[in-house]
């Protein structure tokens, strides 16, 4: 295989490693009377109760009827407008399809069924949860008094007002009744939540707004991220009161411990994927490198860092020799300002990093492990040490490109779109770059 053919088949195996069929059926078994997740066994005494909410949820919830055989007394299953076609169904399971990214009467809906079944939960019981991205617009419910269109408003402040995602969850999981670890609250029985992570670094208490999951800040870390980037004075009226009684007192805090009888396990992410990665790497002779698993940064500069790395190691094989594979995942991001072409942060990345490797002997790629790069039908890009020079001859002023964010249609001039189709799987972004030898 050439360098280009070798990024391919290893990209091809970290995206199936977060395959969500695939990720349940390896980490779930059912055998002798016991769920075994992983290495640890919940026997079952009771009733086994299921639900799933995000977007990889059809096919997280048919794993896991097909190894549980029959053995689910009732399930809910929630997802997005589209994605239900491959959902299991059965007796006593329920799919619903809500809204994503805005939240619609049906994520209501699925919050209100989702804390009814699991009050339902007995203490001979296991309650099941799946859990991947897109969970929290998916699967909601406000605390008392708040309407859906008030917390929407407020999620709208949020995100226009600067506060970092981190900030925004912490309001979000003081006005829901199921974030923050809310969900886990009235099970009396045993809960074992199997997640997707679509989070850098894998921070369970943001995935979906952790609602399996302990949570560390308070009322008033939620009240001081309001005054701080001045939403507090333009909230909903109701909103102001939830978080005046959480205050003082007069509401629930989110969850601050984690109880004996849940169990959250990572069943899949961008750590696993670039894990894949290496081994597919080693197992092709290759010297394989993971540089990071958290990658975060305006992609044209992250990718630049990238890039004298794979300098480094072609010239001086260091910090790997080659024939080398360097890894990345993460989450970069494109920041607009005025008008904007075509194109999405790891097409963006993939034209920065052909700037520096220009004339190398390598090939970088750059993949939306979801399919999808932005608001295209590309996943992302794939460079070589000829692709700057391509550019330039196709009349392409790639700094003039970048400026504008067209990154889509320069690199389909000169064939470096990366066009996977949907994979099923969301675990954030990632980059593989092969460093064959020198030509």
């Amino acid at each position: 295989m050439d360098a280009k053919e070798l990024a391919l088949t290893i990209m091809d195996d970290a995206i199936k490693s977060a395959d969500p069929y695939r990720t349940v059926r390896k980490s779930l078994s059912f055998e002798d009377g016991k769920l075994v997740v992983f290495n640890e066994e919940f026997e079952v005494r009771g009733r086994v109760y299921l639900l799933a909410f995000g977007k990889a949820a059809c096919a997280m919830a048919r794993a896991t009827v097909d190894v549980l055989d029959g053995a689910i007394e009732e399930g809910l299953i929630v997802t997005k407008y589209g994605y239900a076609e491959n959902c299991p169904e059965g007796e006593g399971i329920r799919v619903i399809e809500a809204g994503h990214p805005v939240p619609d009467e049906n994520s209501l809906l699925a919050g209100k069924l989702g804390l009814e079944l699991a009050e339902k939960v007995g203490e001979e019981d296991i309650l099941l949860v799946l859990i991947s991205g897109g969970g929290s617009a998916l699967f909601l419910l406000p605390e008392d008094g708040i309407s859906l269109e008030d917390k929407i408003m407020t999620n709208e402040l949020l995100l226009k007002s600067g506060a970092r995602i981190y900030e925004i969850n912490t309001v979000r999981k003081h006005i829901s009744a199921v974030k923050g670890g809310k969900l886990a609250k009235p099970v009396r029985g045993t809960v074992i939540s199997l997640i997707l992570s679509d989070v850098v670094g894998d921070r369970l208490e943001a995935i979906a707004s952790g609602p399996t999951v302990k949570d560390p800040t308070t009322f008033q870390d939620a009240y001081r991220i309001l005054r701080l980037y001045g939403v507090w004075e333009k909230l909903p009226e109701s909103v102001k009161r939830h978080i005046e009684r959480g205050l003082g007192g007069e509401a629930g805090e989110t969850l601050k411990e984690d109880p004996p009888n849940v169990h959250n396990f990572i069943v899949g992410s961008g750590r696993i994927a670039c894990e894949t990665a290496w081994e597919k790497a080693e197992e092709l002779g290759l010297n394989p490198l993971i540089l990071t698993t958290t990658l975060e940064g305006e992609a044209r500069e992250v990718a630049l860092a990238i890039g004298s790395v794979v300098q480094e190691v072609s010239n001086y094989d260091r910090p790997v020799r080659k024939p080398a594979v360097l890894i990345a995942g993460g989450e970069w991001t494109v920041t607009i300002t005025g008008g904007a072409g075509l194109g999405g942060p790891n097409q963006e990345f993939a034209l920065s990093v052909a700037r520096k490797i220009a004339g190398l002997n390598a090939v970088v790629l750059a993949v939306d492990t979801d399919g999808t790069d932005g608001p295209t039908d590309a996943a992302g890009g794939i460079v070589d040490g000829e692709t700057l020079g391509r550019l330039k001859e196709a009349g392409i002023d790639v700094e003039e490109v970048l400026k504008r964010h067209d990154a889509y249609h320069a690199l389909e001039k000169v064939g470096a779109l990366l066009k996977t189709g949907p994979t099923g799987t969301n675990v954030n972004s990632l980059v593989i770059a092969v460093v064959p030898g020198r030509a």
